[in-house]
């Protein structure tokens, strides 16, 4: 089929009312072995195992290098006191993940592809623009975060991160949906190691069961903003425009929103899990020695004379697995949202042959990415800072706007959401609010 074919047969499926996501899925017909997986009646594992991915994906994504760090400053600086918002950041993040889902199955568009459609080209551009800000600073720190593993084995940042990047890309562009999907799986599968780290370092398990479900406020500045950092890493932005955009790429339906649903749990509750662990080996051996640290690389090196050599092993190995997890899908997930915020397609699917907005945003970001970490005295950490500001400030509008179209009837139509589920919605955006308004506090020096 020529391009003029292509082009022809997509504006036609465009007319019939198919999502731009679906009309990608033409060239290589996944749509159409997605739909016979789920209907070949093998049961609720196969159903299960067909939604797999957008939210096990989404979920641990949001362990970053900047998570990891953030997660291993809150143990070293406050030991176990703090534990607590980590599970309170995992409630919140199963509750928006799941209200972004549902409105990915119920229209067939990302979260910029539907605020385009509802508040005009504008308002598209406004929240393409502030992504695309917020998320910089995030894969500068993804790539930080693979210079920082490559640097515990002696390899610099020239090597490592425009390897990574290449890789990446090769990968993302070149690979089917699903091919790719595997790759990304298989990646996370390595922040198990986390889970390891946090029961070899041998904490007062006591003590970390009662200040993981009792909350103890902050007595200074630096732990209020520790705690709007934990869950402004833990509910990022990006991670919810992601999680939106991939259901609708994998061609989750209301029919199969159920299966997705437990995606979603899993992926949420991983999440927290190994955060806690994270923050759980810092608070047992680098809080106990009084130790301090400026990143995850840090916490690895650390770690070593407190926990032993294979504790930093296994460490750096999990900030190399986040690293390059989180190098894929914060470039994907802009890249989702630059192409739903020009009207393009967006898909893991297109054709690589032809000119694509979505892959020319997906290397654009990377080449910018890499070039900005592998270049010695750029000021990274100032870029990676700001970037975590406007992802703090982007929070509560993008939660906002997600209850909001999640309870419209014109938009969700019967799939709006109940009563009793935009109410909570409202009580956690206040909750929300409230750290952000505790971390403004904090930075203008008010106790």
């Amino acid at each position: 089929m020529t391009r003029e074919a292509r082009r022809a047969a997509r504006r036609m499926r465009q007319k019939a009312g198919a999502p731009p996501h679906a009309v990608a899925h033409h060239h290589r017909g996944i749509g159409l072995k997605f739909a016979a997986l789920l209907k070949s009646g093998r049961g609720a594992w196969v159903a299960f195992l067909a939604v797999l991915g957008p939210g096990l994906l989404a979920g641990l994504s949001d362990d970053d290098p900047a998570g990891i760090t953030t997660y291993s400053v809150l143990g070293t600086d406050f030991g176990y006191r703090l534990l607590w918002i980590i599970p309170a950041s995992t409630i919140l993040l199963v509750q928006f993940h799941l209200m972004a889902v549902r409105l990915g199955a119920a229209t067939g568009k990302g979260f910029v592809g539907i605020i385009r459609e509802k508040w005009g080209r504008g308002a598209g551009y406004f929240a393409v623009g502030g992504l695309i800000f917020a998320n910089f600073g995030t894969i500068c720190a993804e790539y930080a975060g693979i210079s920082a593993a490559g640097s515990l084995v002696a390899i610099p940042s020239w090597i490592s991160a425009p390897v990574a990047g290449i890789l990446i890309s090769l990968v993302v562009v070149l690979g089917s949906f699903h091919r790719v999907e595997r790759v990304l799986l298989v990646i996370s599968a390595t922040l198990g190691l986390y889970i390891v780290d946090g029961i070899l370092a041998g904490p007062e398990w006591g003590a970390v069961w009662h200040n993981s479900v009792i909350p103890h406020m902050p007595t200074n500045a630096a732990g209020w903003i520790a705690i709007a950092a934990a869950l402004g890493t833990t509910l990022a932005p990006w991670g919810l425009a992601f999680i939106q955009s991939y259901a609708v790429d994998k061609k989750i339906s209301i029919a199969t929103l159920r299966w997705a649903k437990v995606d979603v749990i899993i992926g949420s509750v991983l999440t927290g899990v190994i955060g806690l662990a994270i923050a759980v080996a810092c608070a047992a051996t680098l809080n106990r020695a009084g130790v301090r640290i400026v990143d995850a690389g840090d916490a690895a090196a650390a770690l070593q004379p407190l926990a032993g050599r294979f504790a930093t092993v296994l460490f750096g190995a999990g900030l190399l697995g986040a690293s390059l997890l989180a190098a894929a899908i914060v470039p994907i997930a802009t890249s989702y949202s630059i192409a739903e915020g020009v009207g393009e397609p967006a898909s893991l699917d297109l054709d690589s042959h032809h000119f694509q907005w979505f892959y020319a945003a997906f290397i654009g970001l990377t080449i910018a990415a890499v070039s900005v970490v592998s270049l010695p005295g750029l000021p990274l950490i100032p870029l990676i800072y700001t970037s975590q500001v406007v992802n703090a400030v982007l929070l509560p509008l993008h939660v906002i706007a997600l209850q909001l179209l999640a309870g419209s009837a014109s938009i969700m139509g019967e799939a709006r959401s109940g009563k009793w589920s935009r109410l909570a919605g409202w009580v956690s955006i206040l909750l929300i609010l409230a750290c952000v308004a505790a971390l403004g506090w904090s930075w203008l020096g008010m106790k």
